[in-house]
C-alpha cells in the first residue's frame, strides 16, 4: 500500500532519542493505529507493549528481534513482526523510512 485515506494525523510528533528517531501516529476509522516515521544513523533499543508490524521502506539497518538468533540485515525494504512486551534493537547505518502497524 503506497497510501492510506480516510486517516486522522496526530500533528504532536513522537520524538525518541534527542530526536534522531521522529514518527507521527496514524489513525484509521476502524480503530487502528500506526505510525511513520524516520531513523538517523545510530543505535537503538525499543521496548514494546503491544506486538508490532514494523516495515521498513527504504534505509540499511541491522534488527536483533526477540528468539532470533541471527541479526536481521536490511538494506532497502523489508517488514518484521516485534512480540507485545518484549524489546528490539536496530543499528542504522543509513537513514530509514518506516511504517509500524499495532497489532491488538
Amino acid at each position: 500500500m503506497l497510501e492510506f485515506q480516510n486517516v486522522t494525523i496526530v500533528k504532536k510528533a513522537n520524538v525518541y532519542f534527542d530526536g534522531k528517531v521522529t514518527s507521527r501516529t496514524i489513525k484509521f476509522a476502524d480503530g487502528t493505529t500506526k505510525t511513520l516515521g524516520f531513523m538517523q544513523v545510530g543505535d537503538y533499543t525499543f521496548n514494546t507493549a503491544e506486538a508490532e508490524i514494523m516495515e521498513f521502506l527504504g534505509g540499511e539497518l541491522t534488527v536483533e528481534l526477540p528468539n532470533q538468533k541471527e541479526p536481521l540485515v536490511i538494506k532497502g525494504s523489508a517488514t518484521f513482526e516485534v512480540p507485545a512486551n518484549s524489546s528490539f534493537s536496530l543499528h542504522v547505518s543509513s537513514p530509514a523510512d518506516y511504517c509500524c502497524s499495532y497489532i491488538k
